[in-house]
């Protein structure tokens, strides 16, 4: 083995902690040693089994990865002798940590949203922590790279005081964009795409009032220690007390009896299946009897029961604003727009 293949394999950084496939995290070590220098044009790579045993990772692992690089042109094959490196006309891309507090349809939409956005100008590396602050903290101690950008979604089942102080200790705050809630008490001059959760959901309760007039009471499904900001409960009370409508708050749907009149909104996905549910064992008609206001767009929704009405920021726009800020090194905080979709639950 060549001292300069040595070296390549003793840049080779592969996370446990990071959602982001293990063949992606191989072919972005290769891809910026190129970039480097560390690998050269023409230089051999290590062949399947040495890099399998080197990095302790399966060889299908290591094949996926340099099938994808062949496939990108980066590298080459020579039968019987090995894989080599075919170009060093490598873009310069930007090394990404993007940490979510959980996988979700709406999570996924502002995803494929950013990375189409970066395209090949980045290296994303995906993490998820489960809403978890003690988990989020392990998480950033122990990354193995260094990153350009650190995008997170900050929102915490519990410890929500603690985040600043996590976030002020392991993050730059020139390489902080915080995605979806604002967080104050952060050092430094840092980007932010944000959601206005007492103002938005005021703003759209109030948009869909007339619809709302055939309803004498509105609850808000919304769970016990959970990881949605509260701020949704002081916008949803301040909106049904200055339009005078019976209200309350609804932690958990296994005892609420449904009743005419009333007009649900749910927060969790989970929820909506078992308000629909109860709402049709009672056979009870949905958008006249009792009304399903959905927080959070899904494609499925317009679909399920000739449409459930949503309050939703716009995902596709978070994850496009968010990319433009990193392309731009914009340090600006920005409030995502927030939509009412009137459907016929309502």
């Amino acid at each position: 083995m060549t001292n300069k293949v040595s070296n390549f394999l003793k840049t080779i950084e592969i996370s446990d902690f990071s959602a982001t496939p293990k063949y992606q995290q191989l072919a972005s070590t290769i891809i910026d040693a190129v970039k480097v220098g560390t690998l050269e044009k023409n230089d051999m790579l290590p062949s399947i089994n040495e890099l399998s045993m080197y990095v302790d990772i399966s060889r299908d692992t290591v094949e996926k990865a340099y099938k994808y690089l062949k496939n990108s042109g980066v590298i080459a094959s020579i039968p019987g002798k090995g894989y080599y490196v075919a170009t060093t006309d490598v873009k310069q891309r930007q090394k990404i940590a993007l940490l979510l507090n959980k996988l979700s349809a709406h999570k996924k939409i502002v995803y494929d949203s950013f990375v189409r956005e970066l395209n090949d100008e980045a290296a994303i590396d995906l993490f998820v922590y489960n809403s978890d602050i003690r988990y989020l903290q392990t998480l950033l101690a122990n990354l193995t790279k260094t990153y350009d950008y650190y995008v997170l979604f900050p929102h915490f089942k519990e410890g929500r005081d603690q985040a600043p102080d996590i976030i002020n200790k392991y993050i730059p705050p020139e390489k902080l964009v915080l995605l979806g809630k604002f967080i104050e008490d952060i050092h430094g001059d840092f980007a932010a795409v944000y959601e206005h959760y007492e103002k938005d959901i005021y703003g759209a309760l109030e948009e869909a009032n007339q619809a709302l007039s055939k309803y004498h009471t509105i609850k808000l499904i919304f769970p016990d220690n959970s990881d949605y900001p509260k701020a949704i409960i002081k916008g949803f009370y301040k909106f049904a007390q200055q339009y005078a409508f019976n209200h309350s708050l609804v932690s958990e749907l296994t005892n609420e009896k449904i009743s005419k009149g009333t007009c649900y909104i749910n927060i969790a996905e989970d929820d909506l299946v078992k308000l629909l549910g109860k709402i049709l064992v009672k056979q009870l008609k949905i958008g006249k009897d009792v009304g399903i206001i959905s927080y959070n767009e899904t494609p499925l929704k317009q679909f399920i029961l000739n449409g459930i009405s949503t309050i939703s920021t716009d995902f596709e726009m978070m994850g496009k604003m968010a990319a433009d800020l990193i392309k731009r090194h914009s340090i600006e905080h920005l409030e995502v727009p927030f939509y009412l979709k009137l459907r016929s639950s309502v």
